[in-house]
């Protein structure tokens, strides 16, 4: 599955003073997706890292518009953008309860070697497990 969705409440301590999400919080948000994204497939971060291969974050664009607030239960919805190659790329998708959109976003991150620190290809398993779900 390309898609996936995790739902999680916004805590006090991700809030400014007016009980508004700090724009920062917003990267997190969209590492927790594609996180769980990947975790549905077997392979947490963990496992990567253990197994040799980085994943840092090349490229992230963020649109707010709206903002999110204290204790609203937020949608993060993580949609793999096209087959990975040297990199794997995601769109997001953050609602609130009430089904508004409150940003969008995009996070490109490269396959590194972690004892060369150069850009690989995407593993094979991680290729085929994803062609294994649309199938």
């Amino acid at each position: 599955m390309r898609k996936d969705f995790l739902q999680f409440r916004v805590r006090y301590g991700e809030t400014d003073q007016m009980g508004v999400v700090y724009y920062g919080n917003y990267a997190q948000y969209f590492e927790m997706g594609r996180t769980e994204w990947r975790r549905r497939f077997g392979f947490s971060y963990k496992w990567m890292e253990d197994n040799g291969i980085m994943l840092p974050v090349t490229e992230l664009r963020i649109q707010y518009k709206r903002p999110a607030l204290y204790d609203d239960l937020l949608t993060v919805t993580t949609v793999l953008v096209k087959m990975p190659t040297v990199r794997i790329e995601f769109d997001y998708e953050i609602h609130n309860q009430q089904g508004q959109l409150l940003t969008t976003g995009y996070t490109s991150l490269a396959f590194v070697d972690k004892a060369t620190g150069k850009v690989i290809h995407a593993p094979d398993y991680l290729s085929e497990k994803i062609k294994q779900e649309e199938s």
